[in-house]
């Protein structure tokens, strides 16, 4: 594979490689030493070069163990020096959105930078059973709390941000330090098979995180889903993303 690539304008620029890191581990393993495996392999990774990785956010199961991916990036940046870590995804509907946007300014800063945050509704049925949640509301309520996050960051010193949904509120909120990284870390909005997700993506200035490949269909739907990103940015009169 080549390690460069042309821009839709003809620039070359390199191409970036990562890993998204689904962290399965037999049911009934030590969590210690699964968890250490995980550690191993981003060193590893960032030992060949590797430009990023990637940790999802799962609560039942009993084989994918990191249920606070922004906890495993806090420990796994004291182990590397230059991979650039991510959450694929933060299950935004089991969050309150100033405590997200609390935990990420405090990692942009821990780790100088070196974050991603992804974002999603969550993806185990069972996760959301557990806290009472409908399957149906996680797409609006992980809305909703994007862009409570995204007016946190956005917010000019002096601002404070108000909301109130069905299930949060904001009441003169601000974010106590500013982020690390100017302005704000990069945001990805998690995509699959639904235009959703890329509509989302577009409407809010996000970057996408594309899991196509991982389910029935998804590599039909990657024909189309930048277009989507694409009409919705357009849509929603911001600039065509890059």
């Amino acid at each position: 594979m080549s390690a460069r690539a042309k821009s839709q304008h003809g620039a070359v620029s390199p191409l970036r490689f990562g890993v998204f890191i689904t962290p399965f581990h037999p049911v009934g393993q030590s969590p210690t030493t699964a968890l250490q495996y995980d550690m191993d392999r981003v060193e590893a990774l960032d030992r060949l070069g590797y430009d990023e990785a990637w940790f999802g956010e799962h609560h039942s199961g009993g084989y994918e163990l990191i249920a606070c991916p922004e906890v495993f990036i806090a420990a796994v940046a004291e182990r590397t020096k230059h991979i650039r870590l991510g959450t694929g995804v933060v299950s935004l509907p089991y969050h309150h959105p100033l405590m997200v946007a609390d935990r990420w300014v405090l990692l942009d800063h821990l780790t100088r930078g070196r974050v991603m945050f992804g974002t999603g509704p969550g993806a185990l049925p069972s996760d959301a059973y557990m806290m009472g949640i409908d399957p149906v509301d996680q797409r609006p309520m992980m809305q909703e709390s994007l862009e409570a996050i995204l007016a946190l960051f956005r917010a000019a010193p002096d601002e404070r941000i108000s909301r109130k949904t069905d299930w949060f509120t904001l009441q003169d909120a601000a974010l106590h330090i500013r982020p690390y990284s100017w302005p704000y870390p990069e945001i990805s909005t998690a995509a699959m098979v639904s235009p959703s997700g890329p509509r989302l993506a577009g409407a809010l200035g996000t970057s996408l995180l594309s899991l196509s490949m991982s389910v029935p269909g998804g590599y039909a739907a990657i024909e189309t889903t930048w277009d989507t990103v694409c009409d919705q940015a357009a849509k929603s009169d911001r600039p065509e993303p890059d």
